[in-house]
């Protein structure tokens, strides 16, 4: 028997009157990223140093004026992950892995020329997160990341940037899973509204000719 022979029915929960479900009228198996666990952190590199590579132009005179740099992507990459179950803490393992941030850097060399050039930030981790049991389907653990960074240093015959940076990464267990919920029917898509700057507003609201009152004495 299918998923849709199996869970079609003819009644809606959401007729009785009064009903808090109200239109409440299918269930609907949707495909979805659970998340069983995530967990934040903000941390603020101090003089931490970016290697350039990918130089555009490719020739720069030196030395180099930073300008700034931030995160290309929200997608940061897992190196060395390590997932260790706690056998005091079921459920619960340690989860340690370095996570990678690309970064773009935009700079001015010494003749005033605008370039940019590519760089990663690592951070190591060491947290502490729910795991779920083995199943068919894994889980995967992935990294949302931010990084940006104001103030750099550039640092003479390396080829590198000496930089303060603010970075955000959340950590999350996840598997892509069929969920079954209940359902209210299609979303109803209202029609887009053109913008339009309103400069006559108010004035095309006044009245054509001016309005009299009687003088009365």
């Amino acid at each position: 028997m299918s998923f849709f022979s199996n869970f079609q029915s003819d009644k809606c929960p959401g007729a009785i009157s009064g009903n808090p479900l109200n239109g409440l009228c299918e269930k609907v198996c949707i495909q979805a990223q659970k998340i069983f666990d995530a967990c934040i952190k903000q941390i603020q590199l101090e003089n931490y140093t970016l290697t350039l590579t990918d130089l555009v132009p490719a020739d720069p005179t030196y030395p180099m004026t930073f300008i700034s740099a931030k995160s290309l992507t929200s997608a940061g990459t897992l190196t060395a992950l390590s997932v260790d179950r706690l056998a005091d803490k079921p459920g619960c393992a340690r989860v340690q892995a370095t996570v990678n941030i690309p970064v773009e850097v935009l700079y001015t060399d010494a003749n005033g020329t605008d370039g940019s050039a590519q760089a990663t930030i690592s951070v190591k981790q060491d947290v502490l997160l729910h795991v779920p049991a083995p199943s068919i389907m894994p889980y995967k653990i992935t990294a949302e990341v931010s990084a940006v960074c104001a103030e750099g240093t550039f640092n003479e015959g390396e080829n590198t940037f000496t930089v303060n940076a603010c970075v955000t990464i959340i950590l999350k267990v996840s598997t892509d899973v069929q969920l079954l919920l209940p359902s209210y029917g299609y979303c109803a898509i209202p029609p887009a509204q053109d913008y339009s700057q309103e400069v006559c507003a108010g004035f095309f609201e006044l009245p054509l000719y001016p309005q009299g009152k009687n003088c009365s004495r």
